[in-house]
């Protein structure tokens, strides 16, 4: 009989090990998951996007955040002036574009 008290208080100090290794595991499996999942696509996104900005030029048709279409006019540091129409331009910052549209896309809509 006392063999069997014996293995449980065996058992008992095996299990509290090993929850040391998984409390410190956990944590550092769902920073891992985090990382991959959100932290690293993101700054990939804004990393794109700030070089898509830099390379604008003008004469480039883009399309900003409220869905405006029109040609770069001027570039002017953090913004530029757009000619949506041959009466209308408006000053947008550059960080609003959204998407670079290839050449000749606005007469095409």
């Amino acid at each position: 009989m006392s063999f069997f008290i014996q293995s449980a208080h065996a058992a008992e100090t095996a299990a509290g090990g090993a929850s040391i290794f998984g409390q410190i595991l956990l944590p550092v499996a769902f920073f891992a998951i985090f990382y991959f999942l959100v932290i690293r696509p993101q700054s990939k996104r804004t990393k794109e996007h700030r070089a898509m900005v830099n390379a604008l030029t003008v004469g480039s048709e883009v399309i900003f955040a409220g869905g405006l279409m029109g040609r770069i006019k001027k570039l002017e540091g953090d913004y530029a002036v757009v000619s949506l129409n041959n009466n209308t331009d408006i000053k947008v910052q550059r960080a609003s574009v959204i998407s670079v549209l290839p050449t000749g896309t606005i007469e095409g809509v």
